[in-house]
């Protein structure tokens, strides 16, 4: 089966990687690519600054940068990834919803609307559901669905797996990596020999979406975990990769052993881009590390160590590929799952 798909907003850092991972994929096959006005009529590799660790594919290469519109892709595409800028996102992609195109979305505009799912597979593919509501409330022909923010993705699904001991309060310090803020996001001077104690909007993310993707939908409606969550988010000098430690309240008293079988445990999902293994768990406490870890599983693993035992429940150290697992990649098996569930 070959589903035809477009990238929107393909000449940035995230588009760059929807399109290294497009490239020979066993099911999409990459027929449109757009980016803004300034760059719509030339060809891709004159329009992007291409920064990818891996060579431009020779055909995308050749394609004409199309503007971001509904009007201006073809018809016949069966899928859409978006790795617009919010701002631009929440105006363009519900316009391309409502002409009936299935936006698989790693824009953080909408993720907490009670009507998008906001989904990783391997946590809670039950959420598809609601593009039913949604359709019905916004009488679309098409969807919406979304990835989550890069550091929340990191940590729930070692979140998930510890569930099972009732999971009772979170806090979480994230040290994330400056690919995460985009290529021009954090200047030299600014990151070099030092810590950004602050990530603009990022906490309230980690706390709100975390929430959103541990909870429950009836069918109806979607609940939120009953979770508190707290979140410090930093700013560090790696390239790629956000490690964060965390601590969980159990109402439970599970042991290290119990922990560290349940993440090596959980379960994952049948996708072409999925990890064999969701959560790598080290007993070597110097791990995990951004620089040794980040591309477990082609960057689609998530890395777990350090695990101990604290008075309330339990603390660790997690870490993802943030512009693979985090962005591009989860919405690329976001969007298997919906060609998997017949939505697309």
């Amino acid at each position: 089966m070959s589903v035809r798909v477009g990238i929107l907003g393909a000449t940035g850092a995230v588009g760059q990687r929807f399109i290294q991972l497009l490239d020979d994929h066993p099911t999409f096959d990459l027929a449109t690519v757009t980016a803004s006005d300034d760059s719509a009529g030339k060809r891709y590799d004159e329009a992007a600054k291409w920064r990818v660790d891996t060579p431009i594919p020779d055909d995308v290469a050749d394609m004409e940068v199309q503007r971001t519109a509904a009007d201006a892709v073809p018809d016949d595409l069966d899928l859409i990834f978006s790795s617009l800028p919010s701002g631009v996102a929440a105006d363009v992609e519900p316009e391309f919803a409502e002409a009936g195109y299935v936006v698989s979305s790693n824009s953080s505009n909408d993720r907490m609307a009670e009507d998008v799912p906001l989904t990783i597979p391997e946590i809670n593919a039950d959420h598809l559901g609601l593009i039913e509501v949604q359709r019905d409330e916004r009488g679309w022909d098409g969807a919406l669905i979304k990835n989550p923010n890069c550091s929340t993705i990191t940590m729930v699904p070692t979140l998930a797996a510890l569930d099972e001991f009732g999971l009772d309060r979170v806090h979480v310090t994230t040290l994330q990596a400056v690919s995460g803020a985009g290529y021009d996001g954090v200047t030299s001077m600014e990151i070099i020999d030092n810590a950004i104690p602050h990530i603009g909007g990022e906490e309230e993310k980690m706390e709100s979406e975390s929430r959103k993707l541990l909870g429950s939908f009836d069918g109806a409606a979607l609940s939120l975990h009953d979770a508190e969550v707290n979140a410090s988010c930093n700013r560090i000098p790696t390239l790629d990769g956000h490690l964060e430690s965390v601590f969980a309240d159990l109402a439970d008293d599970p042991d290290v052993e119990a922990v560290a079988e349940a993440m090596r445990e959980y379960p994952g999902v049948d996708l072409p881009s999925a990890p064999e293994q969701l959560i790598h768990v080290f007993d070597d406490p110097m791990r995990p590390q951004p620089r040794l870890d980040r591309n477990l599983e082609g960057g689609m693993a998530v890395a777990a160590g350090g695990i101990q035992e604290t008075a309330n429940g339990i603390k660790y150290n997690c870490l993802a590929h943030n512009t693979i697992r985090g962005a591009a990649g989860a919405s690329v098996l976001n969007g298997e799952l919906l060609v998997e569930e017949g939505w697309v």
